[in-house]
Formats: structure tokens, sequence, C-alpha cells
């Protein structure tokens, strides 16, 4: 008898099989494990003949056109609680479950990461330190800047954003917010000051996205809100590419209407060499590592094997997608 295959995606840290036990989904399923990027003919082969699709949160797109040309697929199970990239209705007309994960303490990692962009940037920290292995002690002019008594303007104040205006309010700073369901009441609980949209885009010393992707917040960021920000101002990014106009940001960060940018998730991942925002200095750029942490990803792939057991031994599965 063919064992049915499951074709794993995205798996870039190479970390699915370290912290749970395949053997029991190995003896009943052909177990094929990319590490690398796929698009095009190669995620088509890759996928052709798969039976699970095991998806690394939104890495790879998995569109109405892709979805019909595999004809054998039974089961698509994502890391995360959510997927912006995953054609649910496509799926969900074809019969096919989707199945989710767990998320872990990703919010804390996130919230980590984001702090460590502000920080980096604020300092520049990388200019400082590339000139110090070259042989500079000091490769920038002038002084130091520093938080305290500077604007943070919070775009979102759910988990991620809260945390993060607990933390800035430590550092001394002011933190004023907005989001399209925002209220006094609620900022105020979270020691924050609820402002208008554009208020925010001019006031703030530091903004920092922390809001989902939907269609009314896409491209929130752009030509004009770039133009209108402070002098130096820095642009946080470790919510969503799609937040923000790359490009009109490019362009912003040339001229010099956008002071620095500091961002772990981009348009196209992982990054091209040829980026234009390589190629620039007033940018601090991570290879998306908002949530990539070990409890985290010992969590997805608690629950991976968790789904792939019940779906072989053909047993209810768990945290379907509804």
């Amino acid at each position: 008898m063919t064992k049915p295959i499951i074709t794993v995606l995205d798996d870039y840290e190479r970390i699915s099989r370290k912290y749970v036990d395949w053997s029991r989904v190995d003896a009943q399923a052909d177990v094929r494990i990319h590490t690398e990027p796929l698009r095009g003919h190669a995620l088509r082969f890759a996928v052709a003949s798969a039976n699970v699709l095991v998806l690394m949160r939104d890495r790879t797109p998995l569109n109405a056109e892709l979805i019909a040309q595999l004809p054998n697929l039974k089961l698509v199970l994502f890391t995360g609680t959510r997927n912006n990239t995953l054609d649910t209705a496509a799926l969900k007309a074809r019969g096919i479950p989707v199945c989710h994960t767990l998320w872990g303490p990703s919010k804390d990692a996130t919230t980590e990461l984001t702090w460590a962009l502000i920080l980096a940037a604020q300092k520049r920290m990388e200019a400082h330190m590339a000139g110090l292995r070259a042989g500079v002690w000091r490769p920038l002019p002038g002084l130091v800047p520093i938080l305290r008594g500077k604007t943070i303007g919070l775009v979102g104040l759910g988990e991620i954003g809260g945390r993060m205006a607990k933390i800035a309010i430590a550092f001394g700073m002011n933190v004023i917010t907005w989001s399209p369901n925002m209220t006094p009441a609620r900022a105020a609980a979270a020691g924050a000051t609820s402002v208008t949209f554009d208020e925010l885009v001019k006031l703030s010393h530091v903004i920092s996205l922390h809001i989902v992707l939907s269609e009314k917040t896409h491209k929130l960021f752009g030509e004009k809100q770039f133009a209108a920000m402070r002098t130096g101002a820095i642009f946080v990014n470790t919510s969503r590419a799609g937040l923000a106009d790359e490009a009109a940001m490019v362009t912003a960060l040339k001229s010099g209407a956008l002071g620095h940018a500091a961002l772990d998730v981009y348009s196209e991942e992982p990054l091209p060499a040829s980026h234009p925002m390589l190629a620039l200095e007033n940018v601090t750029l991570t290879p998306h590592l908002g949530f990539v942490c070990e409890p985290v990803f010992r969590q997805f792939f608690t629950d991976v094997i968790s789904c792939l057991e019940a779906w072989c031994a053909e047993k209810p599965l768990p945290n379907v997608l509804a």
C-alpha cells in the first residue's frame, strides 16, 4: 500500500524534527521536508503529489490557482492562528479541511525584537559596531540620542501593542496610539493617549505598527504619511509588510523624508539581494525574526504532530479553522 505524502514547506530553521517525535507519522506516511524557499515550477513540483501540506505560517502563499493543481490534496495545516495568504474559500469548495496550531509566546518574542530594532535604530548600533570592527572608534559624528521624553506612536494596542506601551513608559516616553476602533478609555488603560491617525503620523518620533493587515489597513502608510512625519522619525514594522507601501518607503528614505526604517517584514521574503533597501544606510533590517524562538517553534510542531497523527489515524482533527 502506498503511503500518503505529507509535504512540509519553508522549514528555513531546519527545526521541524528537533523538538518532537515524528516516528508514528513516519511509520504511516512519506514525509518530505523542504528547508529552502520554493517558488514557481520548483514549488509546483514539490507539492504536486502532496496529500497533506504543512505550511510555516504564510511564508508560501497557497492561492486558488495552485490549489487547483493539487488533485491529491486532503488536508492543509499551517502554523500559527492566522494566514492571510491562504485561499480558504478554494479549499472549502474542495472539501479540504484546514487546521492550525497554537502560538506559544510569540507576542513576547515580537515585542522583544521590536524594541531591539528601535534601540538599534535610535543608537545607530549597526554603523557604530561596523566602524569599531574596522578600527574606527567613533564612525558617526554627533551625540547619541535617548528615548526618554520622546513620543512613540503605536498603531494598534492589542497584545503586542499593550506590551510595547508598558516598555515605552518604562523608558520615559510619551505614548500615543491609534487604530480604527481605538477609544480614549482603552488607550488610557494602557497608559497611552488616543489620537487621530494624522496626529500620530505628525507627532511621533517613533512609529511602530502592531495592527492586523486587512483591506482597510493595506498600505496604510504611503508617500503622504512618510512626507508628513517628523524630521528623523523612526518607522518600525514587525507586523506585516503590506501595511506600508514599500516603494514609497524606499523613496522617502532616499530623500530623507523618512529618517530611519527598522523592519522585520518585507513584501518579498526572503529579501532579494538586489532589493534597494539593502543599499541604504538609514535602515535597520532583520530577516523576519519576530516569532522565531524555541518555545514558539516547540508549540508549532507539537501541534503539527498532534494533527498529523490524528489525520493518519482517521480521528477528529484538532484546531480546525472555522
